[in-house]
Formats: structure tokens, C-alpha cells, sequence
């Protein structure tokens, strides 16, 4: 699990007023929307888009279980992680930040695929490039249960995807969830995505971003309620209007 002071592994955390967000995140597991959220939000927001790193040659190696390939693949995403957070961040525009992924996403995978010794030399890496990413403004972190997560897995999934086991999609589920349960870097955003699927019905989506600010939709005979908390570092009632109108913007 990742620890509870990974988050603390930062960039001082800015005091901030009731402005919009200008550095925003959508985490969670696999399959769980993130794309499709990033993509739409983005576009709502005219926001410059981070992507996460989908390239990585070790991961295929990592799949197959081959030895030390779980350290190679980390230290690759975490170098590529954070250098497309850093560059995305140091050119100056008037549109906010959009990213697909959390600095500390890296080391919630790392406490999962890492042995002790391996964990001990990434740590050191990890402490000195996560201290130049700020923290975010705004995190949208969408969960799911596990046995949702499979099924889309399965309807989706690459070739080297279809060989992730439900244990370790379980063992995902429960580090993110124990992850967020701490998290106080950020202003957060928790959609349960459980009954909405992104992807496939475009009318959850819709119902996630109202026009009026609605909070539940009608599909059909099908009614569904995204849950969603706050969670504001500074000061709740200065800037959750702010969080809220978030995804209600035009």
C-alpha cells in the first residue's frame, strides 16, 4: 500500500483563494474512465492535456513476470512521468492543466511490484523527482469496484492486459482507495463510477457534466446518482462553489 506520507514527498502546497484550478488530475485504476473523462473535460475547459506514459518497453517483460522486470518498468514510468508533468507545467499559458495521472500514482504501483531492496533504491529517485511536481489543484478520482474493473479489462483490454489477474486488480482497487482515504495534498473530487460506464453510454457522461448543475440523469427506465465528495485542504467554504461548478462549466 502506499504509504501515508508519500503525498507529503512534494512541492510546498501553495495557499490558494477561490480561483478555478489551474493544475488538475483524474486518477484511478484501469478501465475505470479516465481517457474519456480527461478527453471531454479538456476539451470543456480548453486545457492542455498530459498524458500518462503508455509506452513503456519493459511492461510487456513485467506481464510475463521475467526477473527485475517490475524495477525496470517503474523506473521508466517514473522518469517519463515526471518529465512530462514538469515540461506541462513550465510553459506558461492561459488555459489550465489536464493530466491522465498523479505524480503518486508511481509510488502506489512501486509499494505493489517492488521488493524491499528495489522499493529502498526507488525511494531515493522517487523523493528527488517528485519534490520538483507541485501538487495539483483539483484531483477527480474515480473508483470502481474490482469486479467492474474486469469485466471492462476484458472488453478492452490489450494483449498484454488480459493476463492482469483479478487478485492484483483487487490489490489496485485497495491501495488507491487507501491512498485517497489519506490524501490531503489537493482539493478532491471521488466518483464512484461503479454504475456509469464512460465509455460505453455516452449519457453518463453527460449526466456527469450537467448543463444546470443536475446531479442525477434518466437513461431510460435507469436512473443513476454519481456520488461525489469534496474534500478542500484550505478553506471548504471559500472554494467548493468553485470544485462544484467544475464540471458544470459550458
Amino acid at each position: 500500500m502506499a504509504n501515508e506520507s508519500s503525498s507529503a514527498k512534494r512541492a510546498p502546497i501553495p495557499t490558494r483563494g477561490p480561483q478555478a484550478p489551474r493544475f488538475i488530475v483524474i486518477e484511478g485504476p484501469l478501465r475505470v474512465g479516465k481517457t474519456t473523462l480527461a478527453k471531454v473535460l479538456a476539451e470543456r475547459l480548453h486545457a492542455r492535456r498530459v498524458y500518462d506514459c503508455e509506452d513503456n518497453p519493459f511492461l510487456a517483460d513485467f506481464y510475463n513476470e521475467k526477473p527485475g522486470s517490475a524495477f525496470r518498468a517503474q523506473m521508466y514510468f517514473l522518469i517519463e512521468r515526471q518529465k512530462r508533468l514538469r515540461e506541462a507545467l513550465a510553459v506558461e499559458s492561459p488555459g489550465p492543466v489536464l493530466s491522465d495521472y498523479l505524480m503518486e500514482k508511481d509510488r502506489i504501483f512501486a509499494n505493489l511490484n517492488l521488493n524491499d531492496e528495489e522499493l529502498k533504491l526507488y525511494d531515493r529517485y522517487y523523493e528527488i523527482l517528485a519534490s520538483e511536481v507541485p501538487a495539483p489543484d483539483l484531483v477527480i478520482y474515480l473508483q470502481a469496484k474490482p469486479e467492474v474493473l474486469r469485466t471492462r479489462i476484458a472488453k478492452k483490454a490489450s494483449k498484454d492486459e488480459t493476463q492482469i489477474s483479478l487478485e492484483y486488480i483487487e490489490e489496485v482497487a485497495r491501495a488507491y482507495e487507501h491512498f485517497f482515504f489519506h490524501y490531503a495534498a489537493s482539493d478532491l473530487l471521488v466518483i464512484n463510477t461503479s454504475d456509469i460506464d464512460f465509455v460505453e453510454r455516452s449519457a453518463d457522461l453527460c449526466g456527469l457534466l450537467p448543463q444546470s448543475g443536475d446531479d442525477e440523469r434518466t437513461d431510460g427506465d435507469r436512473r443513476h446518482e454519481v456520488t461525489v465528495h469534496h474534500v478542500d485542504v484550505n478553506d471548504p467554504r471559500a472554494r467548493v462553489e468553485h470544485t462544484r461548478d467544475l464540471l458544470a462549466q459550458p
